[in-house]
């Protein structure tokens, strides 16, 4: 599954990612660093992303107009870049049965491992 980063995820995610999630990538780098949610849910629909974000908006967005894109959705507060990593590679299994599903719009990750 590829995934596309929120703005309000660290650029360096995309690098330590890419093992589990090749050609993923940050909104900043195809020029949507100040897009609107729905511009970046349009693009991730049409590139067949995955939205990563630690945003309620795209929530919103995967109950109002589903799949596709599909939303994964960290709960995880304030946290390091670190520990954003950690969480969607212990998660890896659980992101993988979510992005097979037809219909499943939203996967909520908390920071438990």
């Amino acid at each position: 599954m590829r995934l596309l980063l929120d703005q309000n995820l660290s650029r360096r995610l995309v690098g330590m990612l890419v093992a589990e999630y090749p050609g993923s990538c940050h909104v900043v780098e195809v020029g949507l660093d100040t897009a609107t949610d729905r511009t970046i849910w349009e693009h991730a629909r049409d590139h067949g992303f995955a939205i990563v974000s630690k945003d309620s908006d795209f929530r919103q967005l995967a109950f109002l107009l589903g799949p596709p894109p599909k939303v994964i959705w960290l709960r995880i507060g304030n946290a390091t870049t670190l520990k954003i990593f950690s969480v969607l590679q212990q998660h890896r299994d659980i992101i993988a049965e979510f992005g097979a599903s037809e219909q499943e719009a939203l996967l909520v990750l908390p920071s438990e491992l």
